[in-house]
């Protein structure tokens, strides 16, 4: 008897690994477009014969005309494939960093609800080429190796068994098992970023490069993340190390430290003492009470934070706050010559 499509083949050897390296059940994300679709079917596939409860959620953004009753038709899609639970979630799209930003940020709390309410895994259908335009988003972004590293498999609640696959295998195995997908026309607008990238830039390098320039990028991400892995434990081992009980850090050991590893540790600091939505100017100005110390002021962090430098020591303060005393009842010089 002959077996799967290789296509087919290929989306249920994807997503077997995953399936018996983690336990409970697994949501699907799907869209009705060709990746989660393809995803959806090996899952509805795989996910009994490991032993998993496998269901799924679309996502109504409310932004295209008809998109509750697109929305209502994949739910009908994934039933027939035997995924229950299939959840419809709408979401409310703001405004905050564009369309695309916005959906995506509803779209991944929607996600991160449903996977806290059912202690699921949430299964994402994004592809190497995905992979490939996220790499160079971050490329032309400037935004630090983390963005050029692209998107992990695991991190919870979410995994991404596909992205070692193209998105023309996708296609194929929806085609190979006549499953109906859904063209979202946003994907080629080329009002979108995104959607110039994967049209015109990727074909491009394509043809000057000779090919392979998907993969290329998706190894280099995969090589990159392993290094930034690596400085970020070397990091939190130094934090724990240096870092005092009453939460302050010595500014002697840091400022040796090389400056990948020494902003690492700022970062973490920074990260265990409330201060989110972090920018490479704030860590900036950080670093610089260490390595460019000049007695300045109270570097300010968002959310109403600063860290200030006083008797050798870098502490989070709330901004306009009286400056810290590490001995309150000796009085001490505000810092070393």
């Amino acid at each position: 008897m002959a077996g799967p499509d290789p296509a087919v083949a290929a989306l249920r050897s994807a997503v077997r690994p995953g399936l018996a390296a983690t336990t409970g059940p697994v949501l699907v994300a799907c869209s009705g477009g060709a990746d989660s679709v393809a995803l959806a079917a090996a899952l509805a596939f795989e996910a009994p014969r490991a032993g998993r409860a496998v269901g799924a959620v679309t996502v109504d953004h409310g932004l295209q005309t008809g998109s509750a009753d697109q929305a209502h038709r994949t739910a009908e899609l994934l039933r027939s494939l035997r995924l229950s639970p299939v959840l419809v979630v709408p979401v409310t799209v703001g405004a905050a960093g564009g369309p695309e930003g916005a959906a995506r940020d509803a779209r991944s709390a929607a996600l991160s609800a449903a996977a806290r309410q059912h202690g699921a895994t949430v299964a994402l259908g994004h592809t190497l080429d995905d992979q490939a335009e996220t790499v160079l988003l971050g490329l032309a972004r400037g935004s630090g190796p983390r963005s050029v590293a692209g998107m992990v498999e695991h991190r919870p609640p979410f995994w991404r068994p596909l992205l070692g696959l193209r998105r023309e295998t996708t296609r194929a195995a929806c085609d190979a098992q006549q499953l109906p997908v859904w063209d979202d026309p946003w994907n080629t607008d080329p009002a979108y970023t995104r959607v110039r990238l994967r049209s015109e830039v990727l074909p491009l390098l394509e043809e000057v490069l000779g090919g392979g320039v998907a993969p290329a990028l998706g190894r280099t991400a995969a090589m990159l993340r392993e290094d930034l892995d690596a400085l970020d434990a070397l990091a939190a081992t130094e934090l724990d190390a240096v870092q005092g009980p009453d939460g302050a850090l010595p500014a002697g050991p840091l400022t040796a430290l090389p400056a990948a590893l020494r902003r690492r540790v700022l970062r973490g600091w920074l990260h265990r003492s409330g201060v989110r939505d972090l920018q490479a100017v704030h860590l900036a100005a950080v670093d610089a009470l260490l390595t460019r110390w000049r007695g300045q002021g109270q570097a300010d962090l968002p959310g109403g934070t600063g860290v200030v430098r006083t008797s050798g020591r870098l502490v989070v303060v709330q901004r306009g706050a009286t400056r810290p005393s590490p001995h309150p009842t000796t009085a001490v010089p505000p810092e070393e010559p």
